[in-house]
């Protein structure tokens, strides 16, 4: 139970921390830029700490389509990125396989 947290911790710092480098204006600015690293060196600790019981290519996956969709909705509200249909199918899709990893693949056992 704990590690799920951790991976979710991960995530949400890898989220903000791409979003601090939206901000950073290519690191021209300080607290933006001091942001990208808290948030990239948060997500890897949380991320090695979900690694001692989540196997590493399921955490791969959770990480990668949460974060996905959870930088997509960061990118629409903040940053006025529109979404289309292509899109939203994609993304889907990427969610899509990240249930059936963790439902149905003897992969995403812990």
């Amino acid at each position: 139970m704990m590690h799920g947290l951790f991976l979710a911790l991960a995530i949400v710092s890898e989220v903000f921390g791409s979003s601090m480098l939206k901000l950073s204006d290519g690191f021209s600015r300080l607290w933006p830029s001091v942001g990208v690293v808290i948030g990239f060196g948060l997500a890897f600790y949380f991320l090695v700490l979900a690694l001692k019981a989540i196997p590493l290519g399921t955490a791969y996956a959770v990480w990668a389509g949460v974060g996905l969709v959870l930088t997509v909705l960061v990118s629409l509200v903040f940053f006025g990125q529109k979404a289309d249909a292509a899109g939203i199918f994609g993304i889907g899709l990427i969610l899509a396989g990240v249930v059936v990893l963790n439902a149905f693949s003897s992969m995403g056992a812990h």
